[in-house]
C-alpha cells in the first residue's frame, strides 16, 4: 500500500538527513514573507527583511535539489506581500515589513510597494542552479475580499515549475485539458461521402468527386506560404493543428477556486491546484516531497493518485491535522 511519511521538525534540519536523489518531485507552498505568525520559534516567513527571507528559501531548496532525482521537478506556489508601516511590535503592523526596510534602500522600498517576492525568490533559485522552466498563474475566481481603493483586488498567485536538469520527467499527456470549441483541422482530406477539402477557391472550397462544389469551409489548409514566396511558413503551428483534436496541452493560467478548510490552519492550497503538478511531475508509484507540509494536502493528493509522499512540518500542532486528513491511507510517523 502507498504510504506517507510525516516528519515533524524544521525542514532545514530534516532535509539534509534525507537520501540524495530519493524523491521524484517536490510540490510545496512555503510561508509567504511577512504574512502570518504561526507561533513557532524559528519559523520561516517573519525575517526582518526580504533579503533574509530569500536567503532562507535558497537554503531550503538547495537541499530539495539534492534530494530530488536528476529528472525531478519543483512546483513552488507563492504569493506576494506589500511593504507597510512600522508598529513597534517586532517591526510589523499587518505582517509585512519593518521600518528600517521601509526607510532604507533595500528591495522592500517605500510603504505600499508590492515586494515582488515570488519572482525574487524564483530568480534567486535560478541563480543558485535551478532551471526556471515556467511561471504558472493561479487565477482565483473567489479571491479574498480587499478594502483597497487605489488598486485592483488581488486574485492570483504563482506556481513556478523548476527542474534540476535541462531534461526532466514531465507527463504532459496526464494533464491535457479539453480543446476549445472553436478548434478545427487544417489537413486536406477526402471525407467518407466523397467530398474533397483539398480543392476550391483559395483552398477553402469543398468539391465532390463528381465536380460539384459543396461550399467554402475555412481552415482546411495549413497556414503555410508556398515555397519560394519569401514568406516564412509556420510549420510548427501547422503540425499542431493538422488534425481535429478534443484535448490540448495544458495552458499556463489555471483557474482554481480557493478551498475552505475548517481546521486550525490558515493557508491550505486547493487539491485541484496541485493535482496537475503531481500528475505531470511524478510517475505512479513515485515519491512527492513537501517540506512545508501544513495540513497535508500534498500527501492527500499524492495518495489519491497512487503516489507516495514525504511531508515535513515544523508546527507539531499540525501533525494531527495531517493524520486526520490521511486517515484512509497507511501513515508512518517518524
Amino acid at each position: 500500500m502507498s504510504d506517507v511519511q510525516i516528519l515533524n521538525g524544521d525542514c532545514r534540519e530534516i532535509l539534509p538527513a534525507l537520501p540524495e536523489k530519493s524523491v521524484h518531485c517536490c510540490v510545496t507552498s512555503p510561508p509567504y514573507f511577512g504574512l502570518r505568525d504561526y507561533g513557532v520559534e524559528g519559523q520561516i516567513g517573519l525575517e526582518k527583511t526580504p533579503r533574509q527571507f530569500i536567503r532562507e528559501m535558497v537554503k531550503v531548496f538547495r537541499e530539495v535539489r539534492r534530494v530530488l532525482r536528476d529528472d525531478g521537478t519543483l512546483w513552488l506556489n507563492m504569493g506576494d506581500s506589500y511593504s507597510a508601516r512600522f508598529s513597534g511590535n517586532n517591526g510589523y503592523t499587518d505582517g509585512r515589513t519593518n521600518r528600517s526596510e521601509r526607510r532604507g534602500p533595500g528591495i522592500a522600498g517605500r510603504e505600499k510597494n508590492i515586494l515582488g517576492m515570488p519572482w525574487r525568490v524564483a530568480l534567486a533559485l535560478q541563480a543558485d542552479g535551478w532551471y526556471l522552466r515556467q511561471d504558472i498563474i493561479w487565477s482565483k475566481p473567489n479571491p479574498m475580499p480587499e478594502s483597497v481603493r487605489d488598486r485592483c483586488t488581488k486574485s492570483h498567485e504563482y506556481i513556478f515549475l523548476m527542474s534540476k536538469k535541462a531534461k526532466y520527467f514531465y507527463d504532459f499527456e496526464a494533464i491535457k485539458e479539453p480543446a476549445s470549441g472553436t478548434a478545427h483541422a487544417r489537413r486536406s482530406y477526402k471525407t467518407p461521402d466523397g467530398w474533397d477539402t483539398s480543392k476550391g477557391e483559395g483552398g477553402h472550397g469543398q468539391f465532390h468527386k463528381d465536380g460539384r462544389e459543396k461550399g467554402k469551409v475555412p481552415g482546411c489548409h495549413p497556414k503555410s506560404a508556398p515555397a519560394g514566396s519569401g514568406i516564412k511558413a509556420n510549420e510548427s503551428f501547422s503540425a499542431a493543428v493538422v488534425d481535429l483534436v478534443n484535448e490540448r496541452n495544458k495552458r499556463s493560467v489555471w483557474t482554481v477556486a480557493t478551498q475552505a478548510y475548517s481546521e486550525a490552519h490558515f493557508a491550505t492550497f486547493p487539491e485541484k491546484l496541485i493535482e496537475p503538478c503531481i500528475l505531470a511531475g511524478c510517475p505512479e508509484g513515485g515519491i512527492v516531497l513537501d517540506p512545508f507540509g501544513g495540513s497535508g494536502t500534498t500527501g492527500r493528493v499524492a495518495i489519491k493518485h497512487r503516489r507516495k509522499a514525504i511531508l515535513i512540518e515544523l508546527n507539531e500542532d499540525y501533525i494531527p491535522l495531517q493524520v486526520k486528513r490521511l486517515s484512509s491511507v497507511q501513515v508512518r510517523l517518524f
